[in-house]
């Protein structure tokens, strides 16, 4: 069992620091390495929950996406911007150097287009891009607009002071007519590689497949495939747990065994319980190799009331999230798309919470039995968690984790159905202990309205996906390039 208390006589001078980490002083006392979530930077020391490369699902190849890299402008002899008698094949050796080291996942096949009927022409020959990135270097070919009108996600790129007149105009234009159009006008190129990597996230989205044991809700299995190309296969909770059932008991010893050691504390749960979810990690890790999966959500409350499965997932859903794979709590369809979508877009797992809103404090606390420990990625420093029961029923074995506090969260759901992204922002602040409802309850400051944030949850749902870090252009140009639109909640 894990170390469930350090004395408070050994570690004097931490005392006054419990208050950065967003805890009470009893858990700041009983775990003080665990202040790794707090602003002072010690969270490195924290241990992962696993090991990702002991435990990764084998890596599908899903293949490059094929993108058209448009460079627009006039003949170098023309008065116009940037200036006459441009290097704009030098400017386009150096733009495409730069965009091939930097998109590795993108096969990206240039051309140049000086006028209208030239982009004409490029629409008709290629049958079998994924896209296309329009890179204005100079004004005013009436080539963008062509492009835009292709049915493709477009991304519009203005090289500064070179494509800024026709950007402005062809990207507005684009928009009011509601085509699938994102655009760039940044002087950080990093901005440019972000955009462009969007295909390699919606190339692995038409590659994947969603489990759903046991039935689910939110976004329909159709409308999921009909626009992301993503499948989702349902999975009868017999399948699922007879997979338990012959699950290897001596391999879910030493997945508990190591959940209990990385642990701060256990609190309820026994180790029995422990090692019964690690044998449903085993058997939905089988399940998801057995399909090529990347993504698998349970109807975990539904069967395990009904006694249908016999072990909560929450311990496994943490470490497949942890190891970017998701997993995702009650069969929530447009939680676990959006789990996978952020995943793909990030690099960073996300969490489903059933959000609290106190206005006093002006927080919304984002709440629920599973969260990850690696929310920066597998390679990033780890949260320390608890290991308690699940919170509604005080059964089984779920996790509180202890998140990193000062940082900025992106809190969205992607609807197939509505065609739109909901979004909010936060800065986080406290992980609060407080024994009602879920086991991590993050609490954090919206960037925004926190009255305004409380008219969606009629129309969307209670549930947020949670993933760390400011994400909020790229999911706008993402959502630009699907034809969504995007509801600001705060």
């Amino acid at each position: 069992m894990a170390v469930k208390h350090l004395k408070k006589s050994k570690l004097p001078q931490l005392n006054d620091l419990h208050h950065q980490c967003g805890l009470s002083r009893r858990d700041f006392l009983e775990g003080c390495l665990g202040c790794a979530v707090s602003a002072i930077g010690l969270s490195a020391l924290a241990p992962a929950i696993a090991s990702a490369a002991e435990s990764s699902i084998p890596q599908k190849d899903y293949g490059k996406a094929r993108v058209r890299l448009i460079f627009t402008h006039e003949p170098p002899d023309r008065a116009t911007w940037p200036n006459i008698g441009y290097d704009y094949e030098g400017r386009k050796k150096q733009l495409l150097s730069k965009l091939t080291s930097s998109c590795a996942q993108i096969e990206l096949v240039p051309a140049t287009v000086q006028n209208t009927e030239e982009a004409k022409k490029i629409l008709e020959t290629d049958k079998d891009v994924d896209g296309y990135v329009v890179y204005m270097l100079g004004i005013w070919t009436g080539a963008p607009q062509v492009i835009a009108s292709c049915g493709k996600p477009v991304i519009f790129v203005d090289d500064l002071y070179g494509g800024s007149g026709e950007f402005l105009v062809a990207y507005s234009e684009a928009k009011k007519n509601g085509l699938k159009v994102a655009a760039v006008s940044s002087s950080d190129f990093n901005d440019v590689v972000k955009a462009v990597n969007i295909f390699e996230c919606l190339k692995k989205l038409r590659s994947s497949v969603i489990l759903n044991v046991g039935g689910g809700w939110g976004n329909s299995p159709e409308s999921i495939e009909n626009v992301f190309g993503t499948k989702v296969k349902f999975i009868p909770f017999e399948e699922l747990d007879a997979l338990y059932k012959k699950a290897d008991r001596k391999e879910a010893k030493k997945w508990a065994s190591r959940w209990i050691k990385s642990a701060r504390k256990v609190v309820e749960p026994s180790k029995q319980v422990i090692e019964d979810s690690a044998a449903m990690y085993l058997a939905m890790k089988q399940l998801m190799e057995q399909n090529s999966a990347e993504a698998i959500t349970v109807n975990c409350l539904g069967g395990f009331y009904g006694g249908k499965i016999l072990a909560y997932p929450c311990l496994g859903f943490c470490q497949f999230n942890d190891e970017l794979k998701v997993g995702a709590c009650e069969s929530d369809l447009t939680s676990t798309l959006t789990m996978l979508i952020m995943t793909y877009l990030t690099g960073r797992p996300g969490f489903i919470s059933d959000p609290v809103i106190d206005t006093s404090k002006n927080q919304i606390i984002y709440a629920h039995c599973v969260a990850p420990t690696k929310v920066f990625g597998p390679e990033g420093r780890s949260s320390p968690y608890h290991i308690r029961s699940h919170s509604e029923d005080r059964k089984g074995a779920a996790l509180r984790s202890l998140l990193p506090l000062g940082e900025i969260v992106t809190n969205l759901e992607f609807n197939c159905e509505k065609r739109q992204v909901l979004l909010h922002m936060a800065k986080t602040e406290a992980n609060i202990d407080e024994d009602k409802a879920c086991r991590t309850k993050l609490a954090a400051q919206p960037i925004g309205d926190i009255n305004k944030l409380m008219n969606y949850w009629n129309e969307w749902g209670w549930h947020r996906v949670t993933v760390f870090g400011d994400h909020k252009r790229s999911v706008e140009n993402l959502a630009a390039m699907l034809g969504f639109g995007v509801v600001e909640e705060a």
